[in-house]
């Protein structure tokens, strides 16, 4: 049947996957990055711990801690169960069981939810929502989107990934786009048509692997330029 959600959850990923799913060197860390739809993903807390500059946007941010944390709870148990009706769509290799997988997740969204107030009021954590971002143009070097756009690719049309993309375009010179499978684990049929927009747009467009995959297949990531 496939991996299915009726709308977009709260999922954080860690630290160490962002460096992988996205390839992100030492260089890459020390850029100013803009984090679209982190949810409650480590990777701001740590990489703020670490000396880097960091702003995540995600409408969720507009709940507190609190209400965060009932929201993942909501959603843990649903998002468990699909991920062990459809166990043969991931590699298991660098996370070895539904379990683990499990532990990993909210581990990411404790270290998150630890920080989330401070990092609100540093303005750390913004909430907005795609595709419209409060930021200046130019305002960051580095854009990255996890787990949302393609991903949604039956909940989001080509028209709001293309809206969605310029702006973030806007406000950064690159931009990195993280899997380019939908929730199904099929390639999404939008990506082709982001291609052709922004080449014939007079922006650099790569597909690239990445040394991260578990969902299957799942091993690239776009990037986009400004010339």
């Amino acid at each position: 049947m496939g991996f299915t959600l009726d709308k977009v959850v709260p999922w954080g990923r860690s630290y160490e996957e962002y460096v992988s799913m996205f390839n992100l060197t030492d260089t890459d860390l020390g850029l100013r990055i803009l984090g679209c739809g982190d949810g409650p993903a480590a990777f701001n807390s740590v990489l703020t711990t670490r000396g880097g500059t960091i702003v995540s946007a995600d409408p969720v941010y507009a709940f507190n801690a609190e209400q965060i944390r009932k929201r993942i709870s909501k959603t843990y148990d649903t998002v468990m169960t699909q991920m062990r009706e459809n166990h043969c769509d991931y590699v298991w290799e660098a996370i070895r069981s539904t379990e683990q997988l499990g532990s990993l997740r909210m581990s990411s969204m404790e270290t998150f939810l630890a920080d989330f107030d401070a990092g609100r009021k540093e303005g750390r954590y913004i909430s907005c929502k795609l595709p419209s971002l409060p930021f200046k143009r130019g305002e960051f070097d580095l854009a990255l989107s996890s787990h949302f756009l393609f991903l949604y690719s039956a909940h989001f049309s080509v028209e709001f990934h293309l809206q969605a993309l310029q702006e973030m375009l806007r406000v950064a010179r690159e931009l990195r786009v993280f899997p380019l499978l939908t929730l199904e684990g099929a390639p999404s049929p939008h990506l082709p048509v982001v291609i052709r927009h922004f080449e014939n747009h007079g922006f650099t467009v790569e597909v690239k692997h990445v040394p991260y995959e578990f969902q299957r297949g799942g091993n690239e990531m776009l990037v986009i330029k400004r010339v």
